[in-house]
């Protein structure tokens, strides 16, 4: 819904039109486009409600793009103090550098869509060329289409919409290299502490650890949940250390991989003597684990240089096709996983046994 300019001609809808349909003022507006978390919801459902009635945030875009080059590359990412998140933006950044490109970041600390869409808003307003979406988003909503339908988008961390270009980590296969090399070690079956259902990389890993146990013919055990910390690895791992059959664990993180050895040792239980374990990630503290950790290494700074390549491109060549990319893991071999032992383990300690008495329960 258009307006006219003083020399006669149309401009877009600004944040004044948007605060008068919504019936708030412009500041409101500001606040709810910026995610501040002090809005009432019916207030801010209003103002989303005017955004989509005058496509306010489809003609900011628009503007963005046909204004001129900013040279600014801007970045969702989720807030956490992950390892894996800090190797990517470093990526971006040297990536982005190195081609004459600033980063601008817009950090959500949550995985909701409207706090996705609030901080694509954030980017929006600084003026950014195009963005990289770093967070592992399942569930898309028509703002976020509609921004990555007019806005250059590459999608990272699992994150999948109509529009965007993705460069992904076969997750999947993944889960198959360290399932198989455990299962290439003797053991019967593998146990799975997967990270949390939200998250698309957790998702896949899940199924290609359970589809290579089905296509070996092996039993599935049923898996446990952490939430990627080293802690909920380690209350897992109290669980999995007083099952006498687990000998073999694939854990969908080297930070719950920590936990998960921290419990098994102080049960008693060896590593890899009684039971191996396989991590995800190879950050850099996984080789200073006690013992070194096996695992499957994710490319993150490759990651972040490809997002910005792919960005670059499809700014230089608009009308380019997609070029997807699916980046192949590594599986590193250390101490936490060797061949299965011939006898069978030692009997329980009374300490051992008496801890088992009070094993916890998963929740």
């Amino acid at each position: 819904m258009a307006k006219r300019s003083a020399d006669g001609g149309e401009r877009p809808p600004g944040m004044a039109d948007v605060a008068r349909v919504a019936e708030v003022s412009a500041q409101t507006v500001s606040r709810v486009l910026s995610g501040h978390p002090n809005v009432q919801e019916h207030t801010r459902a209003k103002v989303m409600a005017a955004v989509d009635q005058l496509g306010y945030r489809r003609n900011r875009a628009a503007r963005m793009l046909s204004s001129g080059r900013s040279r600014a590359i801007g970045v969702v990412n989720l807030q956490t103090n992950f390892s894996s998140r800090a190797a990517v933006t470093s990526g971006i950044k040297d990536a982005a550098q190195a081609a004459g490109y600033a980063v601008s970041t817009a950090t959500t600390t949550s995985l909701d869509t409207f706090a996705i869409d609030s901080a694509l808003s954030r980017l929006a307003d600084q003026g950014v060329d195009g963005v990289i979406l770093a967070v592992p988003l399942i569930h898309s909503s028509e703002r976020i289409e509609q921004f990555t339908r007019s806005t250059p988008t590459i999608t990272i961390d699992g994150s999948r919409t109509e529009s965007a270009e993705v460069v992904a980590i076969d997750q999947a296969l993944a889960a198959r290299l360290a399932t198989e090399h455990l299962l290439g070690l003797g053991h019967d079956t593998v146990w799975h502490v997967a990270g949390p259902e939200a998250w698309l990389d957790a998702t896949s890993r899940r199924e290609g650890w359970r589809a290579t146990l089905e296509a070996a013919g092996r039993s599935v055990p049923p898996p446990l949940e952490g939430d990627w910390s080293p802690a909920s690895g380690y209350r897992n791992g109290l669980i999995l250390g007083r099952i006498p059959d687990v000998t073999a664990v694939f854990v969908a993180s080297d930070e719950m991989a920590f936990g998960v050895i921290k419990a098994l040792h102080e049960l008693g239980r060896r590593v890899p003597d009684d039971i191996c374990v396989v991590g995800v990630d190879n950050i850099d503290l996984a080789e200073y684990c006690s013992p070194p950790l096996t695992t499957v290494a994710q490319p993150f700074a490759q990651m972040g240089a490809l997002a910005v390549a792919h960005l670059l491109r499809h700014l230089e060549d608009p009308d380019a096709a997609p070029e997807p990319t699916v980046v192949e893991p590594e599986l590193i071999v250390r101490a936490s996983t060797a061949p299965r032992a011939a006898t069978e383990p030692a009997p329980a300690s009374p300490a051992r046994r008496s801890n088992a008495m009070a094993a916890p329960s998963q929740e």
